[in-house]
């Protein structure tokens, strides 16, 4: 009898991994295609208290740290490239950054826990050309407490940190709240 109770728990237990998985794998592959709908549409938190400090490297081996970026307005990306979030809003971001590095916009996006060959890997699939940090130890994820990813921050001009979001970002949600510091 208890045998025949250890057989069905370990059926009943993988049909609910088997389910899960699946569930995963849906979501994973639709990430994209949601954040592109114009259904899809992620509001920041507000915020006002300082930037963290934080110092990393970049994929260069340089030291930078977002001290680095005075009177420019910075949105802080934290991700990883086993995201698919993260893979999906890079693109946004992307265009975002394109279309306003010249009126002082810098978007610095902050790998978590990953080596330099597997992140360069993907900045050049990606074709990313704002600056890329590597945090091996995730203090950038302790620096704003908050370790999920996607997690993205705004700096204004001063330094403040105006606005975050967890979860991937797009296009429209980055015109709509970041532009307008940009004018200021």
């Amino acid at each position: 009898m208890n045998r025949q109770k250890g057989i069905i728990t370990t059926f009943l237990a993988a049909g609910v991994f088997l389910i899960g998985a699946a569930v995963i794998l849906v979501l994973s592959s639709n990430t994209e295609s949601i954040l592109q709908s114009d259904a899809y549409v992620r509001l920041p938190a507000t915020a006002n208290y300082p930037a963290p400090e934080l110092t990393l490297t970049d994929l260069q081996g340089e030291t930078v740290s977002l001290a680095d970026y005075p009177g420019q307005v910075v949105l802080v990306n934290n991700w990883a490239t086993w995201c698919p979030p993260c893979k999906a809003e890079m693109p946004e971001l992307l265009a975002y950054y394109e279309a306003h590095f010249e009126e002082g916009f810098v978007l610095v996006a902050i790998d978590s826990g990953e080596g330099a060959e597997e992140v360069a890997a993907f900045v050049k699939a990606y074709r990313l050309t704002f600056p890329v940090w590597l945090d091996p130890r995730g203090d950038a994820l302790d620096a704003f407490q908050n370790w999920n990813l996607p997690s993205s921050y705004v700096l204004d001009q001063d330094g403040i940190v105006r606005y975050s979001w967890t979860g991937p970002v797009n296009l429209q949600t980055l015109e709509e709240y970041v532009t307008p510091l940009l004018e200021r």
